[in-house]
């Protein structure tokens, strides 16, 4: 489980396309020889949630499945790119954000983003089947970023983004047109579906 707070970003190292679907991600990640990763870890990578295959110090890999390509926009990276990461909580962790499992819903689309004080508005296409889990004030994960919704209308949803957000994390270099992936609130998926 996760919070969604980013500290670290990770650089794509390599990425091989698999014959039978699927692929394997390479990334240097910071911190991951001081957090003490293993093989075995879970880290959230943009928001997914991916096991780590191999460890050699910072660099990390893993096998991401075809499902996760089909929900996620792991399969558009390319090497050099800047993700985030997010190391799985431990006991005893602050949570300063909110529950983020790394289970990607779906992907949105950057339609806007206006400068706001001293941060920004950022307007993101959302899938019609998410529509009734987002509401203002509500969280969502943005590419694994614990952000609240500052408006939501018929297949979008804005969010403020802070200036600290902006310069820690890769929504600070999103523009529009470019993908990103999305998690709703988990409790707002058991609220919604315990009313049904």
């Amino acid at each position: 489980m996760f919070s969604g707070l980013i500290a670290y970003t990770g650089t794509v190292q390599g990425l091989t396309q698999l014959p039978e679907g699927g692929m394997r991600l390479s990334l240097r990640c910071e911190n991951a020889s001081e957090e003490e990763v293993e093989a075995k870890d879970s880290i959230a990578v943009n928001g997914v949630c991916l096991t780590a295959a191999l460890v050699d110090h910072n660099v990390i890999e893993f096998d991401v499945v075809p499902e996760t390509l089909a929900r996620s926009n792991l399969g558009s990276l390319r090497e050099g790119d800047t993700v985030n990461i997010e190391y799985s909580l431990r006991v005893g962790d602050r949570m300063g954000g909110h529950f983020v499992y790394g289970h990607v819903d779906a992907t949105g689309d950057i339609i806007s983003r206006v400068r706001e004080g001293q941060g920004e508005r950022v307007r993101i296409s959302l899938p019609r089947d998410l529509q009734r889990y987002v509401c203002e004030k509500a969280f969502i994960s943005v590419d694994g970023v614990s952000v609240t919704v500052a408006a939501a209308g018929e297949g979008w949803f804005e969010v403020a983004l802070i200036p600290e957000t902006i310069r820690r994390t890769t929504l600070g270099r999103r523009a529009p047109g470019d993908r990103v992936n999305l998690e709703i609130d988990p409790l707002a998926r058991y609220a919604v579906h315990a009313a049904v």
